[in-house]
């Protein structure tokens, strides 16, 4: 013990945001002040646009100004109504959202093995009153896209995708954002790739995305004119440019992130942890490292341990959103066991592979 207590001085967090160059925004912030086009479609948000397109191979995308409104964006477009099925392991945004809008959040359990929602669980929740699915890829890891898109054709429903944390993620090949009538992100700061504050919302057609971009734009059809009721969603001409910096540097990022998460994977498998399995067909872009632990006793005392070194923990997701105190209490048993036990161990960019190392094989003498 006496060993990690004497190398490790500073504290380590459990994530921190990745920042280019300070000279490479400020050049792009130049050029805010000459145009003194600060918001409203200025041309760094147009071109983060289409950057965005390109990258992902999704024609119809919308930036908007965080990651919460794209969800409610896309509830409002589809027109969903009565109940949607969503999963009690997510960020609050996933199903707060669902209720600000007036919607009635379904808890379907988990898979235990991906930690995403069940598809078998999904079904047997489905009533005369479901109008869509709205489904996270946790942790950046793909949900099982095909049985849900299966569900969804079965029973006349919408299927979103809460892609926050999935930028870089596939699914057979695909990026998870070209999948279901919407998928949204979040470009939050904190995520792997960011725009300080951001999001989007990419759809399957040409029609949605024109909803899209009205909705974000309080309803506008030109100057003096409306074709519905909007909300002010739009992405400022600062964040556009952070994206469009941030774009140069983020497979660089996914690669380190890659590679950091495999170097806990390797050494905490000689532990009796566990970290989610990928369903069949897909690539994660390994956001987040979540350890779950064989029980919350153990977990509490090794983040004490942790603590106690200056390192960072977050008990992601805890606790299960179907115990929130503003939704109907429904039993989801798998998750609120995974979320009990299972705890996010620092990963950033800037982290020190040997770091990682140190932490992990902490962890795996604790738990021995």
């Amino acid at each position: 013990m006496f060993l990690y207590t004497a190398i490790i001085l500073t504290v380590i967090p459990v994530t921190k945001p990745f920042l280019p160059p300070r000279e490479e925004y400020q050049a792009y912030l130049e050029g805010i002040w000459e145009r003194n086009w600060l918001t409203n479609h200025g041309p760094l948000s147009v071109e983060f646009e289409q950057a965005i397109s390109n990258r992902f191979g999704c024609p119809h995308f919308n930036s908007v100004s965080n990651g919460t409104i794209a969800l409610q964006i896309a509830f409002k477009v589809l027109q969903l109504s009565g109940e949607v099925i969503t999963t009690p392991f997510s960020y609050v945004a996933t199903t707060s959202a669902l209720v600000w809008e007036g919607l009635t959040p379904v808890f379907a359990d988990v898979d235990p093995q991906t930690l995403n929602i069940s598809p078998s669980s999904v079904e047997e929740k489905i009533t005369h009153n479901t109008s869509a699915i709205l489904a996270t890829h946790v942790y950046g890891n793909p949900c099982d896209i095909e049985a849900l898109e299966a569900i969804c054709e079965k029973h006349g429903l919408k299927l979103i995708f809460d892609a926050a944390h999935a930028f870089g993620s596939t699914y057979k090949g695909r990026s998870v954002f070209s999948f279901g009538d919407i998928s949204t992100v979040s470009f939050h700061a904190t995520k792997l790739f960011h725009t300080i504050e951001g999001g989007g919302v990419f759809t399957k057609g040409e029609d949605l995305s024109r909803k899209v971009y009205d909705a974000k734009n309080f309803g506008h059809n030109g100057e003096s004119a409306f074709r519905g009721v909007g909300i002010n969603g739009k992405m400022a001409e600062f964040n556009a440019a952070m994206g469009l910096i941030n774009l140069n540097y983020v497979d660089g990022i996914i690669k380190k992130r890659i590679r950091d998460f495999s170097v806990y994977s390797s050494i905490l498998s000689k532990s009796n942890g566990t970290i989610p399995e990928l369903v069949k067909n897909g690539v994660s872009n390994c956001s987040y490292f979540a350890f779950t632990f064989e029980s919350e006793n153990q977990l509490l005392d090794l983040r004490e341990g942790l603590d106690k070194l200056g390192i960072a923990t977050r008990r992601y997701f805890y606790p299960t959103l179907n115990k929130l105190p503003y939704v109907a209490h429904m039993d989801c048993p798998r998750a609120e066991d995974i979320a009990s036990r299972i705890l996010c161990l620092p990963l950033y960019f800037e982290l020190e592979e040997a770091m990682i190392v140190k932490i992990s094989e902490f962890i795996v003498a604790e738990l021995k």
